[in-house]
C-alpha cells in the first residue's frame, strides 16, 4: 500500500463519469480498477489517496499518470474563467475533476465497443474480451483479467469476436487489430498530430465516427479542443443557453472555450447528469 498526500481529487466523480468502463465500487467506498498491467484499489482519506494493487512497482508513477494528478487543472481552470466568469460556479463544482489517461489501444477498442450501447453492456463486452485474450491477475483473493495487448488479441476472428457479445461492431474491431498488426495504422503517431489531423486519421477506420474519435483523443491524448457531445451535454446547453443542434453547440463551446473546450464538456456533462441543483 502507498499514499499520495495532500491531492485535489474528487475520486467518485472522475472514476464514474463515463470515462472508463472496467472498475468496482467497492462496500468501503474505494473502487477496484483494471490498469493496462496491473489491478489497484483506490480510496481517498480526506485529502489523502491511499492505493493497494497486486503490483507495487513503479506505483505511485503509474497512478500519478493515470489519474492525470501532476497537471495543473488549476491554471486550466483559471483560464477558464478568465474566458467566461459566469461558468464558474460550474468550474468550483468540478475542482479536482480529472481526465483519466487510458492506454490507447483499449481506450480505442472500448469506444468502438461503446457505440449505440449500454455502459453495463460496454463493460460486460470488454471483460469478455480481456478473459479471452488478456492475462489473469488475482489481487486481494478475487480473479481479474488485464486487457489485452495487440499481441495478445492479434490472432483473433470476427467469430471469436461475435461470440464475446461485440454486435454489429465486431467487423470494425477486427478490422482495426489488423490495421494495427499489418503497420497500416500507428496509435503512436497520433501524438504528434494536431486535433483536426489526428481526428481525420482515426475515423478514416470503418466504425470510428466523430463522436469515438473525439472521445479516444480526448482520453488517451488529452486533446482538449475535441470533445464528444452526448444527451447530458445536449441537456445542459438547451437549459442554460438554449441551443440545441450539435453544430451551434460546436460552435459556441469552440468560441468560448477554446482549447479547453473538451474539458469544459467533461464539466458540463458532470455537473448536469450528477448535480441536483442543475437538474
Amino acid at each position: 500500500m502507498i499514499k499520495i498526500k495532500n491531492i485535489n481529487l474528487k475520486l467518485d466523480d472522475t472514476i464514474t463519469c463515463g470515462q472508463i468502463f472496467r472498475y468496482t465500487k467497492e462496500i468501503d467506498n474505494s473502487y477496484t480498477v483494471i490498469l493496462s498491467d496491473r489491478v489497484v484499489n483506490l480510496k481517498m482519506d480526506e485529502c489523502d489517496l491511499i492505493i493497494k494493487s497486486n503490483n507495487e512497482e513503479n506505483l505511485e508513477f503509474i497512478i500519478r499518470d493515470y489519474l492525470d494528478l501532476d497537471r495543473n487543472y488549476e491554471l486550466i481552470n483559471k483560464k477558464i474563467v478568465e474566458y467566461d466568469n459566469e461558468f464558474k460556479l460550474i468550474v468550483d463544482e468540478c475542482t479536482g475533476f480529472k481526465i483519466i489517461h487510458q492506454p490507447k489501444f483499449e481506450c480505442l477498442i472500448s469506444y468502438i465497443v461503446s457505440q449505440n450501447n449500454r455502459v453495463s453492456m460496454i463493460s460486460k463486452v470488454l471483460d469478455n474480451i480481456s478473459r479471452k485474450y488478456g492475462k489473469e491477475v488475482i489481487f486481494e483473493g478475487k480473479i481479474y483479467y488485464l486487457f489485452p495487448t495487440i499481441d495478445e488479441i492479434k490472432d483473433c476472428t470476427i467469430e471469436d469476436l461475435r461470440q464475446l457479445k461485440t454486435g454489429f461492431r465486431d467487423k470494425y474491431i477486427y478490422e482495426i487489430i489488423n490495421k494495427i498488426n499489418n503497420n497500416e495504422f500507428d496509435l503512436n503517431l497520433i501524438d504528434d498530430m494536431d486535433s483536426e489531423n489526428a481526428l481525420k486519421y482515426l475515423m478514416s477506420n470503418k466504425g470510428i465516427g466523430e463522436k469515438v474519435a473525439s472521445c479516444i483523443l480526448l482520453f488517451s491524448y488529452f486533446k482538449t479542443d475535441v470533445y464528444p457531445i452526448d444527451t447530458w451535454v445536449k441537456k445542459y446547453m438547451k437549459d442554460t443557453y438554449n441551443i440545441d443542434s450539435i453544430k451551434d453547440i460546436r460552435q459556441y463551446t469552440n468560441n468560448i472555450y477554446k482549447e479547453y473546450s473538451g474539458l469544459c464538456i467533461q464539466y458540463m456533462f458532470h455537473v448536469k447528469r450528477n448535480k441536483s441543483w442543475h437538474k
